[in-house]
């Protein structure tokens, strides 16, 4: 297990159950909180198993017994799910800011944050599939205050496997077609045209439809373009071939940024998908492309939002950043206008960090309260 100080004292110990994947589990008593191994995804009854076991196994290790469960806002997660069962009080923390939590616990020496949590998904506070937030403030006290303009996916989970699904769906909110080259093969040959089909009437009529702002799917509607990749091995895959081929150098797709009804600020997709889809440049340049995009747009989010909130400093955390090349290109344009930037250290910055976050995140609210 991973130690670390908490830097306040806890009225009652906390027990936080992480996600749906790439599973910890974290206990915190005093002034102290320990991370469980890894333990994995939480899909299968042996899976699930595991996850009690250690759950029982650091509570007899450190002899504490936990007196609150700490979760995450998802309904459908097993560890969700588990928490509800248990006869304790239970702090709910939403995905994102328990991502933003993880990075702050690791960097205590900064008081206002304001957090890019770029992942593949997280249930929102407006029960929406976030993935692309920049949060502001710092734990138990955050506010979403930029993201990207979102799009809606049809599969459910098939569409982390599919990546074709991300992309048919960027076109079809721009109101386009997912075509082939030529009028002869309407549809890419890398997809099957009855399951476009399928998809497509599925998507119009709203069944299994999900809203989402995701960088992990626009991840995925990337690959599925440049690459032709329709299926997905392992997860992330395509991300990970995509940013392997990535060319240096490339210029970025501006992309549009402006305030949504509620006052986020909405990075927009939408002038990519041409260059995406445009065959007189290679899938490196296309590639290369894309990361100098995202990276530009993290830029320019970050500098409308310094006008609306002050910060001391940026924080990189979720999946998406584990992505060498855009984190190391986002620091460098930050630290080129004098922003300090931070990444986590000792803890993941995928969903392996979420226990962590989450009971930095449940300590903030318990020792303010």
């Amino acid at each position: 297990p991973l130690e670390r100080s908490l830097g306040a004292w806890l009225p009652r110990a906390l027990l936080a159950t992480g996600g749906h994947l790439k599973v910890t589990v974290a206990l915190a008593w005093d002034e102290r909180v320990v991370v469980s191994p890894h333990i994995g995804e939480l899909d299968s009854p042996r899976s699930n198993d595991i996850f009690k076991n250690i759950i029982n196994d650091i509570q007899s290790l450190y002899d504490v017994k936990s007196q609150a469960i700490v979760c995450d806002l998802h309904p459908g997660y097993a560890s969700s799910r588990w928490a509800e069962q248990q006869d304790l009080p239970l702090i709910r923390v939403q995905h994102h800011a328990a991502h933003a939590s993880s990075l702050a616990g690791e960097h205590p020496d900064i008081e206002n944050w304001l957090v890019f949590t770029w992942d593949g998904v997280g249930y929102g506070n407006d029960g929406t599939l976030w993935g692309g937030e920049a949060l502001a403030g710092r734990p138990g006290e955050w506010n979403r205050v930029a993201s990207f303009r979102p799009f809606r996916l049809v599969g459910g989970d098939k569409a982390g496997r599919e990546p074709w699904r991300s992309a048919a769906a960027l076109h079809w909110e721009e109101d386009k077609e997912l075509s082939g080259q030529t009028a002869q093969n309407p549809v890419p040959d890398f997809i099957d045209a009855e399951a476009l089909s399928l998809a497509h009437h599925a998507w119009q009529r709203g069944a299994n439809v999900f809203e989402t702002s995701a960088v992990g799917r626009l991840f995925d509607a990337a690959a599925a373009l440049v690459l032709d990749r329709s299926v997905a091995s392992f997860e992330g895959q395509g991300p990970m071939e995509l940013e392997q081929i990535a060319q240096n150098g490339c210029e970025a797709v501006p992309l549009p940024i402006s305030p949504d009804d509620s006052g986020v600020l909405r990075s927009d997709w939408a002038p990519l998908l041409p260059v995406l889809g445009n065959r007189g440049l290679s899938a490196s340049e296309r590639a290369g492309i894309f990361h100098e995009t995202l990276a530009q747009a993290l830029m320019d989010q970050a500098m409308k939002a310094g006008e609306r909130v002050e910060f001391d400093a940026v924080g990189l955390s979720g999946g998406v950043f584990q992505n060498r090349r855009l984190a190391e290109r986002v620091v460098e344009l930050l630290t080129a206008r004098g922003i300090a930037v931070r990444l986590h250290r000792e803890i993941p910055a995928n969903d392996g960090g979420l226990s962590f976050g989450q009971i930095i995140e449940a300590a903030a609210r318990e020792t303010r309260s």
